[in-house]
């Protein structure tokens, strides 16, 4: 009898003003001590948990950057990467951290997951470091955002420099702050 396997899934970069939605799938190959939400953990420990979970996995990526998401929207940025993962890795029982399987088959959900299922934590954890590195290789461009401190994410000095400079190409244009209304361009 054949052996279908795990895989969890979890995305990096919903909220963010700036910077691509990265989701990525896990199927893990053997157990990986420390695993959890990649909120839960430093920077340092994700970093090297990052390298444990790509030696000791098969997994996909799927990112979509800013002019995507302000193209398409966030919930079909979403399912896209979803159908990627599930197209790439193939034949497995999937599971995707939240409520909101976005109509997809086959795609079971779990709030928390990304704390509590190993394969969701991995994925978590490769989502967001992927994501955050990207986000710091791309700060030197727009050094007067700051992204390599915020990661794109609508902090205070982040908005204030939206406010300063207006939005550069990495931002997601179709983000609306109320307190950026009626101020840009």
């Amino acid at each position: 009898m054949k052996t279908i396997p795990f895989c969890g899934i979890d995305e990096a970069g919903r909220g963010p003003l700036a910077g691509a939605l990265t989701i990525a799938g896990v199927i893990l190959h053997r157990p990986i001590l420390g695993l959890n939400d990649s909120k839960k953990l430093s920077e340092k420990k994700r970093g090297i948990l990052f390298n444990e979970i790509i030696a000791n996995s098969t997994y996909h990526i799927a990112r979509f950057d800013a002019s995507a998401i302000d193209e398409l929207g966030l919930s079909a940025c979403l399912a896209s990467g979803l159908h990627e993962i599930m197209s790439t890795i193939g034949e497995a029982d999937y599971l995707y951290d939240g409520n909101c399987s976005y109509g997809i088959a086959n795609l079971k959900t779990l709030v928390k997951a990304d704390a509590t299922i190993p394969e969701v934590s991995a994925a978590s954890i490769l989502a967001k470091v992927t994501r955050d590195r990207e986000m710091v290789e791309l700060a030197p461009l727009y050094p007067q955002y700051g992204f390599e401190g915020h990661k794109g994410y609508g902090s205070s000095a982040h908005i204030e420099a939206i406010r300063q400079y207006g939005y550069c190409d990495i931002h997601r244009k179709s983000f609306k702050l109320k307190s950026l209304q009626g101020s840009l361009f």
